[in-house]
């Protein structure tokens, strides 16, 4: 090969820099067996379902026709192909107040906490809800609820709370330590937005055999063991948890009801995707990195595939068993996440990702938000209005259809809350 010598140099250090890249160091190069792909030229061709399109073949062209035909069709996709169905039968919740107003953060919160029984049976799961409210105003104030991987006393910084029983490799355990970052209650509390925190694991289990110790349990009939291959994985139980916590909140007339909004990262920023589509009540979503199963395009054969995270060995039990049958035959799918999103519209998505997460694939998110862009134009609310994916740190998509990528991994970062904090206020505060 003959390069020009002006161009030797530029040509030997920027080699090196490629193949470095291009090896995405510290991040597996095969899970569940499969090879990952993280090469964009490797990510192969792929066609789109129509979010537009009728299942009769028919274009939408109206909001009534979206609304009233084309979602409920994208609906049942999801939860008979992904998530799986949730029970049509009530189950009995009950509450239990255990601080109705303490005082918190030097006098700028008020602090409550509440214990949310799950089934008739109060011995059985309960979620521990814990929520701060601005002390400074008598209006009631928007509220961000958070689905966390820990427990309260490990969400927040505030000596006050009580430490719990998390779940850990199958047992459970009194935490008193983790490694996740603390969520700056404050920050929210000076901007007017309330903040309310959950532990997933007290809804249902993060792990295979979780079924028996989570809500699902109490929904298994006689004799049956698992749930059929349209039924409901961990990733519903968790968001049908959401739903039951949001019952509770909608009883405090310290919150704004119309201005609740609810954030989750990684496969809880899934969970919080699926629980923005099934439940309309929340009024905008921030889903943090929720790659495969979330918010990245399965179709495009980028980082993790649904092969990798249905298998049987990993996620399986997250999903409804149908996604399974997909694995390797995703291009056969009725649907992908760029519909998941559209689910959300009209209100505010704030999809945010790290330009290090290669396994999350955060340019198949942005991709996945671009496709949707029919579905919010429909209902006449801003898209992404933009052709090109954004440089980590820009913040200038915090459109109604939103898209912001940090400087890192698969993380949330304390500067990511200012981004959340940004976008809550203009989508939910400044109408």
């Amino acid at each position: 090969m003959n390069i020009a010598p002006p161009l030797l140099l530029l040509y030997l250090c920027v080699i090196p820099y490629i193949a470095k890249s291009q090896q995405k160091p510290n991040y597996s190069q095969t899970i569940a067996g499969v090879h990952v792909n993280y090469h964009e030229d490797s990510a192969g061709n792929y066609i789109l379902p129509d979010p537009l399109l009728l299942k009769n073949g028919r274009r939408v062209t109206t909001a009534s026709q979206w609304t009233k035909q084309r979602r409920p069709e994208i609906l049942s996709l999801f939860e008979n192909l992904q998530f799986g169905k949730l029970p049509e039968q009530k189950t009995a919740t009950s509450y239990k107040v255990t601080e109705a107003n303490g005082t918190a953060f030097g006098g700028r919160a008020i602090r409550k906490q509440v214990t949310i029984y799950l089934s008739k049976d109060t011995s059985g799961p309960k979620a521990r809800l814990l929520y701060y409210l601005p002390a400074s105003t008598n209006r009631p104030s928007p509220l961000l609820l958070g689905l966390s991987f820990v427990t309260n006393a490990m969400a927040v910084d505030d000596a006050a709370i009580a430490f719990d029983s998390a779940w850990e490799k199958g047992q459970q355990v009194l935490q008193t330590s983790s490694n996740f970052k603390k969520v700056p209650i404050t920050s929210f509390i000076d901007a007017g937005i309330g903040y309310a925190t959950v532990y997933y694991g007290d809804i249902e289990p993060d792990f295979k055999g979780g079924l028996t110790h989570g809500v699902r349990k109490q929904f298994l009939k006689d004799g049956q063991q698992n749930f059929a291959a349209d039924e409901w994985g961990a990733i519903s139980a968790w968001s049908w948890g959401l739903s039951r916590v949001m019952d509770y909140l909608q009883t405090d007339q310290g919150i704004d009801q119309k201005r609740i909004a609810l954030n989750g990262a990684s496969r809880l920023g899934k969970t919080v995707l699926w629980t923005g589509a099934r439940d309309t009540r929340f009024a905008l979503i921030i889903a943090s990195i929720s790659g495969e199963g979330g918010a990245a395009l399965s179709r495009r054969n980028y980082g993790e595939t649904i092969q990798m995270i249905t298998d049987t060995g990993r996620y399986y039990y997250q999903f409804a068993p149908n996604y399974h049958s997909f694995s390797k035959r995703v291009n056969d799918l009725p649907m992908d996440s760029h519909m998941l999103i559209a689910l959300i519209a009209p209100r505010p998505l704030l999809l945010q990702t790290g330009n290090e997460d290669y396994f999350s694939d955060p340019k198949g998110e942005f991709l996945a938000a671009q496709a949707a862009e029919p579905v919010y134009q429909l209902l006449q609310k801003e898209d992404l209005n933009r052709t090109h994916m954004p440089l980590a740190g820009d913040t200038t998509m915090l459109h109604i259809l939103g898209y912001y990528m940090h400087q890192g991994g698969h993380t949330i970062l304390p500067e990511d809350y200012k981004v959340f904090i940004r976008f809550m206020q203009k989508h939910l505060m400044e109408n």
